[in-house]
């Protein structure tokens, strides 16, 4: 538990603070995106951006059906791209802009401008090393940027201008107890400490779910209920914004399925902010609204995890890609061709259909098509590891 010391209270309304969008960044993929080619492939499918006028004479003769245009995309199959996912809109609890950290002349948060909602839990995602800890450190003050602005709370928070006290409960690398003492105890020293009064301790005590074990020596505490007393610590002066360094670390599956139904419920019962920090996407997927994904000391995705998800794509295993590719760039539909297979996004059923039809009317042999969507997971992963060859999983599969 940390508590800002006292400074003078500043005025920098986080309404100033335009939001930035969504960061996003993913490694190439080893594709070939369709162009449009100078001689199309004559194809018995009409082309949906030019369909040829039929003749007077001919007007007995059905015209097949046009193959509807998906929409261009330079990457069918990313989970999401630059600008897909809105700012996030409304009150600002927490902004960092260019946050930079440097050790021995190395960024360990390089650049992370951090836009964090209020009233809401806000997932700091990423594996070890990532600079999780650091950026909790840093929204603190128990480290000071290198370069890079902090504004929490209407305050610009500097190395000499902190967060009026109170104003954020954290739980930084493991919680600090006397062991003889208490749970209550341990609560009320704080509370004397802090000019608090004794009601604090009893609401502190009964939002971390301690009722009843509060008059026990902590040494004699499991795991569980060290953590929640690290949260009711946390909690004590009521505070609007806290910072959670892993708080379920440590912990079997059902403490930590308690502990993060603490945090929800302080988030959107209570109203506060809280920032949690986890090398689980499981972890945070139950509980954040929004994700900040850190890798290498970058932030790599800010935004919704539903962003993370992908519609999937039509992959075609056809004897000549090629062609086929030149065909689908005559009907101006976009597409990838990837080791000897050609993706298309996601269309209806008749329409697909209709394109097979045209496909193997072309002299084209279709040896499989099947739908493929990269899980939450594998994002995930590229994300944090843009060495990770891409490995979508297939489903509905048709031969």
């Amino acid at each position: 538990m940390s508590i800002a010391p006292p400074t003078a209270s500043l005025t920098s309304p986080l309404s100033a603070t335009t939001p930035a969008p969504p960061t996003v960044f993913f490694p190439e993929p080893d594709i070939a995106v369709g162009s449009p080619a100078t001689n199309p492939l004559t194809s018995p499918i009409a082309s949906p951006v030019t369909a040829p006028v039929a003749h007077p004479a001919a007007a007995a003769a059905p015209a097949p059906a046009p193959v509807p245009v998906s929409p261009p995309s330079p990457r069918l199959v990313a989970p999401t791209v630059p600008g897909a996912l809105p700012a996030p809109t409304g009150d600002l609890a927490v902004t960092t802009d260019d946050l930079t950290r440097s050790y021995n002349g190395v960024n360990v948060v390089d650049g992370v401008s951090l836009r964090v909602p209020a009233g809401g839990v806000y997932g700091l995602l990423g594996p070890t090393g990532a600079g999780k800890s650091t950026v909790l450190k840093l929204l603190l003050g128990l480290a000071h940027p290198t370069s890079g602005s902090i504004s929490a709370l209407g305050h610009q928070v500097t190395a000499h201008r902190r967060l009026p006290p109170g104003a954020v409960g954290s739980l930084i690398e493991g919680p600090s107890y006397y062991p003889t003492l208490t749970g209550r105890e341990n609560l009320a020293m704080m509370a004397a400490y802090l000019g608090l009064p004794s009601s604090r301790v009893d609401h502190a005590l009964a939002a971390a779910g301690l009722d009843g074990q509060e008059n026990m020596r902590v040494r004699r505490y499991a795991t569980e209920m060290k953590q929640r007393l690290a949260l009711a610590m946390a909690l004590l002066t009521d505070p609007p914004l806290m910072l959670l360094d892993e708080p379920t670390n440590g912990l079997d599956q059902t403490a930590a399925q308690q502990i993060r139904r603490i945090i929800v419920t302080l988030a959107h019962q209570e109203g506060r902010t809280i920032i949690v920090s986890s090398q689980l996407l499981s972890e945070i997927e139950q509980i954040a609204d929004t994700v900040g994904i850190l890798s290498a000391g970058g932030l790599h995705y800010q935004g919704p995890l539903s962003g993370l998800d992908s519609d999937g794509v039509i992959e075609m295993t056809v004897s000549a890609p090629t062609a086929v590719s030149t065909l689908l760039t005559s009907l101006g539909i976009a597409h990838e061709v990837r080791r000897g297979a050609v993706r298309t996004a996601m269309m209806p059923d008749d329409a697909v259909g209709r394109l097979i039809t045209g496909i193997v009317t072309s002299g084209t042999t279709v040896y499989r098509v099947q739908a493929v969507r990269r899980t939450r997971e594998q994002a995930f992963l590229e994300l944090i590891d843009p060495t990770r060859a891409p490995q979508p999983a297939a489903s509905t599969r048709s031969t």
